[in-house]
């Protein structure tokens, strides 16, 4: 049986996501909603489906074509108002990165999500990678994690926005490598030193380059740094990783499968190779990129209450977004910031502006951000 879904954003992504819900036997394209209703009526007929409804307000498709979820693929200034709206209306939201344009937006959001009781995932689509999945079963095998390295260097031309904003390496890109730190150490950041900066051949009006130390739970080190001004040698979309553990070393280029060597463990111990009798422990990805997240988003709203909160859970996700407003304070103050500190801040800040009752409420109601930011039992 299919799930039918409102998807939100006939743009660029937006297409790419049509195309995957259409692909997914277990979900049903419902309807189309965008402000500007001839590119959804366009995009529809591009993909074969001009039959599907459009419209100018998710809710009120929904409501008329009886979907039950929506995927919020609008811009990220948008995610907020869309997925508050969705959410308020008992539907479940499967949302593209970031969870909201800010941090105090995020954890807006993370409260509506407990006030409605639904399901509200963000999609964090490089995740969803078989051989990130591979290092990870793979670090598991080498004990306890010492240094987590990561570098990344593109040169792309994109034009627009981005070669405009003041922060495009950190704001726009350096959430996917903080967010798959997070993954490979399951362990949640405490502090952060970062440096940004300009090299004087770039093309971004912003610092198109950063280094940053962010101190682990645990104690272990997540190294980052990347460059969009890099021509010559690129990584991989993905960077390249390196994790020193307890017992040997992990590397992974981004692209082909990562390579584990430890000097005093057995193989098999670090393989990273599964099979399906091993898909329950978390070493199997349940699809590649935004295609996995929504395999999962629709495996946890059949398991329905109680059952296991997917990657990407509003509660699950904010951290990320949390990691990247760190790296800027700190890059924009010149010293170390404690990532607890920008919580409070943003819990500060959403409570001035939170417009509902409710939700603002709820906010008030936490005993510390990091503790809310726990993924709740009831998903």
């Amino acid at each position: 049986m299919s799930t039918p879904l409102i998807l939100v954003g006939a743009g660029g992504m937006g297409r790419a996501w049509l195309q995957t819900i259409l692909d997914e036997p277990r979900a049903e394209l419902a309807g189309v909603v965008d402000l500007d209703m001839e590119a959804a009526r366009a995009a529809l007929a591009e993909a074969g489906r001009p039959d599907v409804p459009v419209g100018a307000d998710a809710v009120a498709l929904a409501g008329q074509a009886g979907a039950e979820a929506v995927v919020n693929v609008t811009i990220p200034r948008a995610h907020h108002p869309v997925t508050t709206a969705a959410l308020t209306a008992g539907l479940p939201v499967l949302g593209e990165k970031p969870v909201a344009d800010t941090l105090p937006r995020a954890l807006s959001l993370a409260a509506a999500s407990e006030v409605t009781g639904q399901l509200f995932m963000v999609s964090q689509s490089r995740r969803y990678n078989q051989q990130l999945f591979t290092l990870r079963a793979q670090a598991r095998g080498l004990g306890a994690p010492g240094a987590l390295v990561t570098e990344f260097f593109k040169a792309p031309r994109f034009g627009g926005f981005r070669e405009r904003m003041v922060h495009p390496l950190l704001v726009d890109m350096a959430i996917h490598p903080f967010d798959t730190a997070r993954f490979l150490l399951d362990a949640e950041p405490v502090s952060v030193y970062c440096e940004e900066f300009n090299p004087p051949w770039s093309w971004y009006d912003g610092d198109a380059a950063a280094s940053a130390i962010f101190q682990m739970e645990g104690g272990s080190r997540f190294v980052y740094t990347g460059s969009w001004c890099s021509p010559g040698q690129e990584t991989s979309w993905n960077g390249s990783w390196r994790l020193s553990a307890e017992h040997g070393t992990v590397v992974w280029d981004g692209e082909e499968a990562p390579v584990a060597d430890a000097p005093d463990r057995a193989p098999e111990a670090v393989s990273g190779t599964f099979g399906d009798a091993d898909t329950d422990d978390g070493a199997v990805a349940p699809g590649e990129g935004i295609a996995g997240a929504l395999v999962e988003f629709l495996d946890a709203l059949e398991a329905g209450p109680g059952g296991t909160a997917p990657m990407g859970e509003v509660h699950q996700n904010v951290m990320s977004l949390a990691m990247v407003e760190a790296a800027v304070e700190s890059a924009s103050r010149g010293g170390r910031v404690r990532v607890d500190e920008v919580l409070d801040n943003a819990w500060r800040q959403a409570l001035a502006i939170e417009s509902r009752g409710d939700v603002r409420a709820r906010l008030a109601a936490w005993p510390s951000v990091r503790e809310a930011l726990a993924p709740p039992a009831r998903v």
